[in-house]
């Protein structure tokens, strides 16, 4: 892992600097008081509260909360990837998200997919070719069951 992603994995984990970078650049992650519980290059947590901010007029985490959460727990992972692969780039190419129970509780999305999306950065990287991967993002609450599941769709490539 390069140094700069060791340093990303470091300050994910500091409170303030989490704070300040989702404010800076995803001002609704901080808004909706999104934490990233834990990241490494196989697995990431991220948790969203359930509370006056998130929640909509049915007493539930409004849907774009949930997929925003669900699109960082594997953002965090795919940027990992990119910051120890070269110099390349990252999109989210398409969306695509299953609501199947109602979040009225704090939310934990966790993401597995850390082999493969270092494994498609590095093809980037060597192939010079744009490579795409759908990332799952499984929201579950207090009691497991599983509430949402997120895939995002990244597009990776070599920046030139």
């Amino acid at each position: 892992m390069s140094p700069q992603a060791k340093k990303y994995l470091q300050d994910l984990q500091v409170s303030w600097k989490l704070k300040l970078y989702f404010l800076k650049n995803l001002p609704s992650a901080w808004w909706w008081g999104f934490r990233v519980k834990s990241a490494s290059a196989e697995r990431t947590e991220v948790t969203i509260p359930f509370n006056w901010r998130t929640q909509n007029p049915f007493k539930s985490i409004y849907f774009a909360a949930l997929a925003g959460a669900g699109e960082l727990s594997t953002g965090v992972m795919a940027n990992l990837a990119r910051m120890s692969g070269g110099n390349v780039s990252m999109l989210v190419l398409e969306q695509r998200a299953e609501f199947l129970k109602k979040a009225n509780a704090t939310i934990t999305f966790t993401c597995e997919d850390g082999a493969k999306v270092f494994e498609t950065v590095s093809l980037a990287a060597a192939t010079q070719q744009p490579q795409t991967l759908t990332m799952l993002g499984t929201g579950r609450n207090p009691q497991g069951e599983v509430v949402a599941k997120v895939y995002i769709t990244w597009t990776f490539k070599l920046r030139s």
